[in-house]
């Protein structure tokens, strides 16, 4: 690249740091998106933003690593309706996997890249009261809703210059864990800060008219749209949770909603800071 490109890169991006300064921003990542390489390409972005006045909370997943430990344990995953029905048991390897391990990997890698300081700090929902959870059905066991986000915990760090990782384990009001779906942990989250954009961070391009066609992407989509398809099951089951959330948080107040291909390296940089951006994007009126 010469100096002639780069610099046109940063004028263009310019407005929309400008735009998105002092703005909260975010950013969930799904376990199948998570990498090595990527998880890397994820916290250089993370950290730019910060750089640049976006405060950033990244709230993740980890189904694909609960599977496979409870594989490892002799134990087989069960769904009821995309949920994982969560015994005392699974509930375990949940908080083990979820808090001790992928929540403390994409601490370190983000604190490794940072260099000159450790900004990023590993938060669980039960921490501090953080999400506060009502359980969602008996026959899932351990699974529940977010009744409550402390948005005020999360802003503190904001302020204090540090960058939340929040691993989707919550709790009821006596204490006891709860396993929460993480893009509905990272909607509820989005809504109770107030925050201009929730990014999905996926295994896939975003919204697909025919999921066999990657070029078949839809670009911009309202909040009743998305609904339309959910309800007339035009989407794939994997991707409705993401959709419904999507909705539900334009509808709460967030400014956009974004589900961009995490397989993409810096997929969160060309989404916010250029003008062709990529995947889909969700507002809740078409006035585009």
């Amino acid at each position: 690249m010469t100096p002639s490109q780069t610099a046109r890169i940063l004028v263009e991006a310019l407005p929309y740091i400008r735009r998105f300064a002092g703005k909260a921003v975010v950013v969930k990542l799904g376990g199948a998106a998570i990498d090595a390489e990527l998880d890397k390409a994820l916290a250089q972005d993370v950290l730019l933003l910060r750089s640049v006045g976006v405060r950033c909370v990244l709230v993740h997943g980890g189904g694909p690593q609960v599977d496979a430990m409870m594989k490892r344990m002799g134990k087989a995953p069960e769904f009821r309706d995309g949920l994982r029905v969560t015994d005392a048991e699974t509930l375990d390897i949940v908080r083990m996997v979820l808090v001790g391990k992928v929540n403390r990997d994409l601490v370190a890698t983000i604190n490794r890249e940072a260099l000159d300081e450790p900004v990023a700090v590993g938060v669980s929902g039960e921490d501090g009261g953080l999400l506060t959870t009502v359980p969602r059905d008996p026959a899932l066991g351990y699974v529940g809703d977010v009744a409550n986000v402390r948005a005020g915990l999360l802003h503190q760090l904001l302020d204090d210059g540090l960058t939340p990782v929040v691993s989707t384990v919550g709790a009821d009001a006596s204490g006891q864990p709860f396993n929460i779906n993480a893009d509905d942990a990272a909607m509820a989250i989005s809504v109770a800060m107030g925050a201009e954009k929730i990014i999905y961070l996926t295994a896939a391009p975003g919204l697909l008219e025919d999921v066999n066609d990657p070029a078949s992407l839809v670009p911009r989509v309202t909040a009743a749209e998305l609904r339309e398809r959910i309800a007339h099951e035009s989407v794939s089951a994997g991707m409705i949770p993401k959709l419904r959330a999507c909705a539900d948080a334009v509808e709460g107040g967030v400014g956009f909603a974004h589900i961009i291909d995490g397989r993409v390296p810096h997929a969160l940089l060309i989404e916010l800071l250029t003008d062709e951006g990529i995947g889909t994007m969700v507002k809740r009126e078409a006035d585009w």
